[in-house]
């Protein structure tokens, strides 16, 4: 089963750029980032060149004994057992983290062979740098694999209804019989969140046995990577911090609380380790925005902030939510303090803008769940788990700030109130889009109002008629 991935459609963009770099990919482990770029050689080259530093370690030799491209191609090319040509061979470099020297090697063929199209994964390449590792500063392009998407997921569970929500162009309620069925189709995502392995043993295989354990190995695997890639101190406090994410965030305003990492924890001692698991890409760590103004990122406190993972399904595993709740109405989306809910639209608006949001509180009053900048926009957006969305939260917010528009995500249909747009919980993915349409009515009406204020300034001036009679 193959998943269409959006990261395809991104790296055909880079391959036909004018000034195309070698290209990192980067994303948490298991989150597709080989498969993607080995599915886009075969669609846009004759041949794939595949390397992994990490399974191939004599590779290392290609680039620890020269810095000539030239050579570094001719030994690559007797490795890889035919000719690696410009343009018609994709080459991958995978777990390139592994090898500082090839990392650096990516300089030399962007500034002596750039017809060469050069790719590179790497899952722990963010902590690799946070150590030391020699990096070709601006001599290289950057993308990030972000876990399947629910639009995804529903393009291989249900790609009639991924269809029709792509024609939808209004804020028109969705038909009940479309809606419902997107409902259990998004239900069915929270079991296998976007992890692909487990999404085609879920979709094709209908197995959700299968599908936990999936999951329980993909978990495994990550806390593996804590013992093989940090420090002996630190690995204790990893497995602490990781460990206590679920009831960190099973707390009412979820803010990170260092103490139910472990008994007497100080901000000091698990910093680093928090900065580990970020760069890694198994985290979000959300800042509380002192001031929702532009830019974002100068008013963050630094000191109060939440910690998501990066994917729901994996949330799900960790905090031991059994998938038969999906069965039981809207319960898996309430339970755990409608944290998944959460994490679910974190992801989905990460994966749009590039960027983390943050969140907003005004002291015991009220609590925005995610503040997003969308060009010179600061949109507030409230995250209900079900079909309650009684809260005043963003009532509160716009008196205080009377942003252009408000965003609700939950399980009630597509609506449109004043300002405010309702937006299910299964159309997340459309975020940008829903905003863009916003704007576009708002300015709309703005340019019909000059419009009838024009006409009605020319109406009320005398003809030269008039003038001549008085």
């Amino acid at each position: 089963m193959n998943i269409n991935r959006e990261i395809i459609t991104r790296l055909s963009k880079w391959r036909n750029a004018a000034n195309r770099k070698p290209l990192i990919l980067q994303g948490a482990r298991q989150v597709g980032k080989t498969y993607a770029l080995k599915q886009f050689g075969k669609m846009h080259f004759e041949s794939v060149a595949y390397f992994n530093f990490d399974e191939q370690i004599e590779l290392k030799q290609f680039f620890a004994q020269t810095k000539d491209v030239s050579r570094i191609l001719q030994n690559l090319s007797l490795a890889h057992g035919k000719a690696i040509i410009p343009e018609k061979t994709l080459i991958i470099f995978d777990e390139i983290q592994e090898c500082n020297d090839a990392l650096n090697s990516l300089k030399y063929f962007n500034e002596n062979a750039p017809e060469y199209a050069v790719t590179c994964a790497g899952s722990l390449l963010g902590v690799a740098l946070n150590r030391g590792a020699s990096f070709p500063v601006g001599k290289v392009d950057f993308m990030t694999v972000y876990p399947v998407s629910f639009s995804e997921f529903l393009g291989v569970s249900g790609p009639n209804l991924l269809d029709y929500l792509h024609t939808k162009n209004d804020f028109e309620p969705i038909p009940e019989l479309f809606f419902n069925q997107l409902v259990d189709k998004f239900k069915m995502y929270f079991i296998s969140g976007g992890m692909p392995e487990a999404i085609v043993e879920l979709v094709e295989k209908q197995d959700v046995e299968e599908t936990q354990q999936i999951l329980t190995n993909i978990l495994k695997a990550y806390q593996l990577d804590f013992s093989k890639h940090t420090e002996n101190n630190m690995i204790p406090k990893l497995i602490h911090i990781w460990n206590s994410i679920p009831s960190q965030l099973a707390r009412e305003n979820k803010k990170f609380v260092y103490q139910l990492v472990k008994h007497g924890a100080r901000a000091r001692e698990y910093e680093d380790a928090l900065l580990w698991l970020s760069q890694a890409g198994l985290i979000y760590k959300i800042f509380c925005s002192k001031k929702p103004a532009l830019p974002l990122s100068a008013y963050d406190d630094l000191s109060a902030f939440k910690v998501y993972l990066s994917d729901v399904g994996l949330l799900r595993r960790l905090s031991a939510l059994d998938p038969i709740a999906i069965r039981e109405g809207n319960r898996l989306f309430v339970e755990f303090k409608g944290a998944l809910t959460e994490n679910y639209i974190l992801q989905s608006l990460i994966s749009q803008y590039d960027e983390i949001p943050r969140y907003w509180t005004s002291g015991n009053q009220a609590e925005v769940d995610f503040l997003i900048q969308d060009k010179n926009d600061i949109i507030p957006i409230e995250v209900k788990a079900d079909e309650n969305i009684n809260g005043k939260s963003l009532t509160v917010y716009e008196n205080h700030y009377q942003p252009k528009m408000r965003i609700r995500f939950s399980m009630k249909n597509l609506k449109q109130d004043g300002n405010l747009i309702n937006i299910p919980l299964f159309m997340s993915d459309f975020t940008k889009k829903i905003i863009t349409l916003m704007q576009n009515q708002s300015s709309q009406t703005q340019n019909n109002n000059i419009t009838d204020a024009s006409s009605k300034v020319t109406s009320s001036i005398p003809d030269n008629g008039e003038h001549l009679d008085n």
